[in-house]
């Protein structure tokens, strides 16, 4: 039995903020910007918008697409780290607000590689016959939580959530394989030190921290580690791939890593220049798009493979 996705959907909060703004807040420029990481624009919530706020749209959206009513539904699995509260989880919002009154819901916090934590967690209950539906969302509102004069992480992040439905399938498609792997020994290079139980009343700050470097060097190194081991588990090639779905964080990471492996232009998808860094929504968002615009079929195979916070990285090779 395989997890297969029957139906995807994505959310944005209205409001674009472009380089030309962040220039009359912070030192920096446009061209700065774009030559360092490929953004251009990213999303920004207002203040009473929250990330199960966005991530209700995105999963009505998908089981609309799914054609699957919330009561069918079995699990709830939110990828984020910008939840409403510490708890109830996002996932428990989400299920009061949809009706999906005989699911279980958890949240996962992998940061970054949030949904692809999430989607294999999903895939597992499937696989082992636990549950049959099961809704995966990527969720994060990480611009509430920036110094806005910092130019180090201000320019990067954005908001967004997207959402899947899985189902069992029997068939040839759906999940084939899943990679995960964390190296808490560098989690310190990217890192909230206040708000938790370490320091509740926030002394050293609420904001995200990020040596660059240093999570360049990871996010380079694990994104080629990553696809390259979930190929391997599905007995697959890099030559097989008619899509990659990358984190979208940084566009020399990418470009860097795709020409390694030697992945065409046409075969990786980025829109990370409209977007910005979204982080557990970042893949499902990109996902939703490549679909619209007819780049993935029937048959094809799809790897979705993300890095961040933990630091953790994952991977999943999917045939559509």
């Amino acid at each position: 039995m395989k997890a297969k996705i029957i139906g995807v959907g994505s959310n944005l909060p209205k409001k674009v903020v472009t380089n030309a703004d962040l220039e009359k807040i912070v030192e920096t420029n446009d061209e700065w910007i774009k030559t360092r990481t490929g953004i251009c624009e990213r999303r920004v919530t207002d203040y009473d918008t929250s990330t199960s706020d966005l991530a209700i749209k995105a999963a009505e959206k998908a089981l609309q697409a799914a054609k699957l009513d919330p009561e069918k539904l079995d699990l709830i699995i939110v990828g984020t780290t910008s939840s409403d509260y510490l708890f109830p989880s996002t996932a428990c919002i989400l299920q009061s607000k949809l009706g999906a009154k005989n699911a279980a819901a958890f949240d996962v916090s992998a940061a970054c590689a949030g949904f692809n934590f999430a989607l294999t967690t999903a895939t597992q209950y499937i696989e082992n016959g636990t549950y049959q539906n099961v809704l995966v969302v990527g969720a994060d509102t990480l611009t509430k939580y920036l110094d806005w004069t910092d130019r180090g992480t201000c320019i990067l992040f954005g908001d967004a959530a997207g959402a899947v439905v899985l189902t069992q399938s029997s068939d040839d498609s759906g999940v084939l394989a899943s990679w995960l792997k964390a190296e808490g020994q560098l989690g310190d290079n990217l890192i909230m030190p206040g708000g938790g139980s370490r320091d509740p009343e926030q002394r050293h700050g609420r904001f995200i921290t990020m040596n660059g470097k240093e999570v360049f060097k990871f996010a380079v190194r694990v994104l080629e580690e990553s696809i390259k081991a979930v190929l391997q588990k599905a007995n697959l090639e890099i030559k097989d791939v008619n899509l990659l779905i990358p984190h979208q964080a940084n566009t020399r990471i990418i470009d860097h890593v795709s020409k390694k492996m030697g992945l065409a232009k046409e075969k990786v998808f980025v829109n990370l220049h409209k977007y910005g860094n979204t982080s557990a929504a970042s893949i499902p968002l990109a996902l939703d798009e490549a679909l619209a615009a007819g780049q993935i079929k029937k048959g094809d195979l799809v790897i979705l493979s993300g890095f961040g916070a933990g630091l953790t990285c994952g991977a999943n090779a999917i045939r559509w």
